[in-house]
């Protein structure tokens, strides 16, 4: 379910490129500079006729307070039963300072007007990242 209250499937955006990533929170320092990243590449983005879709376990009010806050011109999509992070592997076991513990492999993945999978970033780095898609993209 999206921000706005409607049900997205990649198969509406059939035909365009699409950027999808998956982000663990709404509101945090790491996933608000991931973000902004995105947002600060979204004219580029445009012209290249790319759609823009982040995802998290967040629920749609938090994405509405989220993309308000900080400007964001793309779709959030809330992901509560982790369906869709599970379904692209991005669900999982990871470790922070030796401490194990399951959650969300940030990761963005880009995915051709065809629907075939393109270009997938794994262990993203925040800073930079809207300009490493672009470039992906041939933007």
């Amino acid at each position: 379910m999206g921000h706005d209250g409607v049900t997205h499937s990649l198969a509406d955006y059939r035909g365009r490129r699409v950027v999808l990533y998956f982000y663990p929170e709404d509101d945090t320092p790491t996933c608000t500079v991931q973000a902004c990243e995105l947002r600060d590449h979204w004219q580029v983005l445009q012209t290249a006729g790319v759609e823009v879709l982040g995802v998290s376990p967040d629920d749609t009010v938090s994405h509405q307070r989220f993309r308000r806050q900080f400007k964001l011109p793309f779709t959030l999509l809330s992901d509560p039963d982790r369906a869709a992070a599970i379904s692209y592997g991005v669900w999982g076991e990871k470790v922070l300072y030796g401490r194990r513990y399951i959650g969300l492999h940030r990761t963005t993945f880009i995915i051709g007007p065809d629907g075939v999978l393109t270009h997938r970033f794994d262990r993203v780095r925040t800073k930079g990242h809207g300009a490493r898609i672009a470039a992906a993209l041939g933007a």
